[in-house]
């Protein structure tokens, strides 16, 4: 594989998060997947040390690092060690920007800091019953009432659901006359209306509370909402390209796993006399899938030193995704099937892997989504051959 493009800060860092994991995730994992939600003391425990948004200035109690390339370390840990139901990216670096990008200082000011301890919980709610990839299909509404908005609606599919303090809330404010109007409301835990449904049961990461979220008739004050009330849905778009950097980053350190265990397994598992590591069909499998891996990792790299200069577009995040994702999905398969019987039972890894992998093709964006993103640039006036040959 070609060198990463790391520093000695990095290596450096990436050696005390990996201990951090080592110590306070992976000793709990089979527990939180049993109980169906990640220890609270998890987010506290990485506040201490430094560990959750690394990017917000010191005065907000942050170390400034605004480097991503010091969440894709986290990233890589965190999935690498199977502890990615830990969704500390979420709260990190896709809920967490909205303050930096949207916020005035006094919502800095007030939600920041504990957001940095661990001692608030983020989730932003956008998925609804009947309005997934399709946000302008939402029905949760927000009425000005002078003195605050009157909240109604429902959001499902909530990642962080149970566990979030504070759950960052889009909401239709001109439904009639305009179905991009919308606007992103602070809700904070015990606000009078605010109500937790159901944990949901998933096929995968056991351990994720992800949660129904019902509002109703909930009084969310003018304080509390991030910049233009009828600007919700360019922020939510401007902010995809990173959730979907931060996914390619998740997936692909997952399908290295997956990989590795694999290549381990094959190496001592024996059938008809030999190991499974000396059939040739083993052998060219693995070695399609390590070129795949590589060359996907070399673009999410580039994909993240673009992202560090301000560069990234939409097309490009989305193709990342769709790459990504689909080829964590082949990598789980073509590994459990190299496991044979065992990859079906639950105690080896890429049981859990395969499971897992499944949903990367559906959340931030279906893979048919990311195609039609992709499309639309390709038959656009704006498109550029390879080579420009006039």
């Amino acid at each position: 594989m070609l060198p990463r493009p790391f520093n000695e800060d990095h290596h450096a860092f990436r050696a005390a998060f990996r201990k951090f994991v080592e110590k306070e995730a992976v000793p709990h994992i089979e527990r939180w997947r049993e109980q169906g939600i990640v220890d609270r003391e998890m987010y506290t425990k990485a506040g201490e040390q430094g560990f959750l948004m690394l990017w917000p200035d010191e005065k907000y109690g942050g170390a400034g690092l605004e480097d991503f390339r010091y969440e894709q370390i986290a990233i890589e840990e965190v999935w690498y060690s199977l502890a990615g139901d830990w969704f500390a990216s979420l709260h990190s670096r896709l809920v967490g920007p909205y303050f930096k990008h949207f916020g005035n200082e006094e919502q800095r000011q007030r939600f920041l800091p504990k957001c940095v301890s661990g001692e608030t919980i983020l989730a932003i709610g956008m998925t609804e019953p009947d309005a997934g990839s399709d946000l302008a299909g939402m029905r949760t509404t927000a009425k000005d009432m002078g003195d605050y908005w009157l909240l109604n609606g429902a959001k499902t599919y909530i990642s962080n659901g149970i566990l979030a303090d504070v759950v960052v809330v889009a909401a239709k404010t001109d439904p009639e006359n305009n179905r991009h109007a919308m606007g992103l409301f602070l809700v904070e835990r015990g606000m009078p209306g605010f109500e937790r449904g159901r944990q949901l049961k998933k096929m995968g990461h056991m351990a994720q509370d992800t949660a129904e979220l019902f509002f109703n008739n909930v009084k969310v004050p003018k304080a509390n909402v991030l910049g233009d009330p009828t600007k919700g849905f360019q922020y939510m778009m401007q902010g995809l390209a990173e959730e979907r950097l931060l996914a390619g980053c998740e997936f692909i350190s997952a399908a290295h796993k997956a990989f590795d265990i694999t290549v381990d397994f094959v190496r001592q598992r024996k059938a008809f006399g030999k190991r499974v590591a000396d059939f040739q069909n083993t052998q060219f499998k693995l070695a399609e899938m390590r070129t795949e891996l590589d060359v996907a990792q070399v673009y999410l790299d580039q994909c993240v030193a673009a992202h560090n200069e301000g560069k990234l577009t939409a097309v490009d995040a989305a193709k990342l995704k769709l790459f990504i994702s689909e080829l964590q999905g082949r990598v789980v398969d073509e590994c459990l099937q190299l496991h044979g019987g065992a990859g079906f039972m639950d105690e080896y890894p890429i049981s859990r892997l395969y499971r897992d992998a499944r949903i990367t093709r559906i959340y931030g964006g279906t893979s048919e989504i990311m195609k039609l993103i992709i499309s639309r640039d390709v038959l656009s006036d704006r498109f550029k051959l390879f080579v420009d040959r006039e």
